[in-house]
């Protein structure tokens, strides 16, 4: 097994220029889903079903959402196996759906087409979530071509819709993939970590996201007396919210911050004219919870400070729940982490931490279906930004990562 797994990662450390190819090819896809105004996943998903096929990758399940907002109806879901000596299997997430490019102007070159300098690739999700794709694909690759049958089983599963819910990603891929995951398999999911390769994500912190709605009286700008103004009510409504963290300090040292954070956030449109009091004001606060705080507590005290606020400004100010996704933790001593403790050191000569992050993953939603998930990857965390960017020879130490974890017995 020793002598097959340094061929593996000899033909792993080979697939530079592959690398290069498939993000070219990947980004080009424009994968945005219907919330972020694209046509979704499909071609996308379509070009990886493609490509694992003609790599000789034959076990391959789809589970398409229905979604009559993107062109076919369809928001894919795709499994691909490949069969090891064990019944157990490694399995190794990714999601297809990217951001948009945001200001054209903040990027130095086009966002949906890669660009190359030294060992860095330019591009819209070329790091969120392609990195991870990249490894997945040529691990598989080199799997196939050297006809290797590794410890463990390997599962590649790319998802739809993690960047606006994951309701017709993983969501609908747990609730209809019934029997495809075992709690005994390995979960990584190459969403989140460091640029040393040293942060094996373990815990995610609760979100929680409030809608705040304030009612007042619209009039003109010239008479603020004849109404009331919804904005400003909001204004103040929004630091009290911030405020929360006076109520709530409990602290973690898992995280960073290490603390519980509300961050009022997007803010809907009121009124069309610079000389209108709105009469309505609507925005939204970004909750990020710590384990030990019950967002319901949060949500109780949000309300208790909206009716504080609608009384000091004669308006009505409402509080609902948004989306709530609970906090969620792998034991740091899980084989999972330990596979990925020890591959790790033997890769990039680091020794990986457990720790936890504010940010949502899908290892949230493998971890409430009593799958213990770990979250790593080897990354520049450039996600969502202009000129975001990702290493060659990242994306090909990251796939002998999994390689290592693979290919050893200790966990066969």
């Amino acid at each position: 097994m020793h002598h097959d797994l340094d061929k593996l990662l000899e033909g792993l450390a080979q697939q530079g220029e592959r690398v290069f190819a498939l993000q070219s090819a990947l980004t080009a896809c424009k994968a945005l889903g219907p919330d972020n105004g694209g046509p979704g996943e499909s071609e996308k998903t379509r070009l990886i079903a493609d490509w694992l096929e003609d790599c000789g990758v034959t076990d391959l399940l789809r589970f398409d959402a229905p979604d009559p907002r993107v062109p076919g109806g369809l928001r894919p879901n795709l499994a691909a196996r490949l069969p090891g000596a064990s019944s157990r299997t490694l399995w190794l997430f990714g999601h297809t759906d990217v951001v948009p490019p945001g200001d054209p102007a903040a990027w130095r070159s086009a966002p949906w087409q890669v660009r190359r300098e030294g060992d860095m690739l330019y591009g819209r999700g070329v790091e969120d979530n392609q990195q991870a794709l990249v490894s997945m694909l040529v691990l598989a690759r080199e799997l196939q071509r050297l006809r290797l049958t590794p410890g463990l089983a390997l599962g590649l599963v790319f998802m739809a819709d993690e960047e606006t819910g994951n309701r017709y990603g993983m969501e609908y891929l747990l609730e209809h993939a019934t029997g495809l995951f075992s709690p005994e398999d390995l979960f990584i999911v190459p969403d989140a970590g460091s640029r040393r390769a040293d942060a094996i994500e373990v815990a995610e912190k609760c979100t929680l996201w409030l809608k705040v709605r304030v009612s007042g009286v619209q009039c003109h700008a010239s008479t603020p007396h004849k109404g009331r103004n919804a904005f400003l009510a909001g204004a103040e409504m929004a630091l009290a919210c911030h405020a929360l963290h006076e109520v709530f300090p409990q602290g973690n040292a898992l995280f960073s911050p290490p603390c519980s954070t509300f961050v009022p956030s997007k803010h809907e449109p009121n009124v069309p004219a610079v000389n209108i009091v709105p009469g309505s004001d609507v925005f939204y606060v970004d909750c990020r919870l710590v384990p030990d705080v019950d967002p319901q507590d949060v949500l109780a005290q949000a309300r208790a400070r909206a009716e504080e606020v609608a009384r000091r400004h004669a308006v009505s100010i409402t509080v609902e729940e948004e989306r709530c996704q609970p906090a969620s933790a792998t034991p740091a001593d899980s084989p999972v982490v330990k596979a990925l403790e020890s591959a790790v050191q033997a890769v990039y000569g680091v020794r990986a931490r457990p720790m936890g992050i504010g940010g949502g993953t899908v290892a949230a939603l493998l971890r409430q279906h009593g799958l213990p998930a770990a979250v790593w990857s080897c990354i520049e965390n450039t996600c969502h930004q202009p000129n975001e960017r990702s290493s060659v020879s990242a994306t090909l130490k990251d796939a002998q990562v999994f390689a290592h974890i693979l290919m050893s017995c200790d966990h066969a």
